[in-house]
């Protein structure tokens, strides 16, 4: 039955060492069909909460290139039910991730939900649009408020995904969940030092 991301994943290379280790025939005798070549809503919603994800590139040498990619929480935008896109901002002038898709369009992408250990990862080809070429993906990419020089878009069509388990995935909160997380003991604190205030001055009242 068919498995998108690992009919692609699946070189004869990986083939040996699958048999090397013994679990050649659990992918042989497959039942399923995980060709998840589309986006649903529940890989929809988790896309929209990521502000990171870590997209690998091939060079003209062979070499692969894994850069880390930040934004404001859903700067990697959903276009359609295939189609990622978002947008590069002006960094470190190097351009190794832009230079690579000019001579193979071929990445992929892993994102990641530390705190719910929950990854994502796919296989896309990618394409850069200039922002003035497509004045509506441009506003779509571009994040509200946020002060950064969008020099191009890259466009990201699926080809195929797949979602890991959790093993092994260490759980790491942002600052802003760990607020969130602990508001009520934080209030609760601040009512209490409030109290201890007042009743150091009535006591100091009381004294003098």
């Amino acid at each position: 039955m068919p498995y998108g991301f690992l009919d692609i994943a699946l070189t004869p290379g990986v083939v040996a060492a699958q048999a090397r280790m013994g679990v050649d025939q659990h992918w042989q005798d497959f039942k399923g069909n995980r060709r998840f070549e589309r986006f649903t809503e529940a890989e929809a919603a988790f896309i929209a909460e990521r502000d990171s994800f870590y997209m690998a590139t091939v060079s003209e040498t062979g070499w692969p290139y894994v850069q880390h990619r930040g934004g404001p929480r859903g700067f990697l935008k959903l276009v359609d039910d295939r189609t990622l896109a978002f947008a590069d901002y002006r960094g470190n002038l190097q351009y190794i991730s832009t230079g690579n898709i000019g001579s193979d369009d071929k990445v992929s992408l892993i994102l990641m939900d530390y705190a719910r250990r929950a990854r994502l990862k796919l296989f896309a080809h990618a394409e850069i649009v200039m922002p003035e070429d497509e004045p509506e993906l441009a506003r779509l990419v571009a994040p509200e408020g946020y002060r950064a020089k969008v020099e191009r878009i890259f466009r990201l069509r699926l080809e195929a995904f797949d979602w890991n388990c959790p093993q092994h995935i260490i759980p790491r909160f942002t600052a802003e969940e760990v607020s969130a997380a602990t508001r009520m003991m934080q209030e609760r604190i601040a009512v209490l030092e409030a109290e201890n205030a007042a009743l150091k001055a009535r006591l100091a009242g009381a004294a003098g």
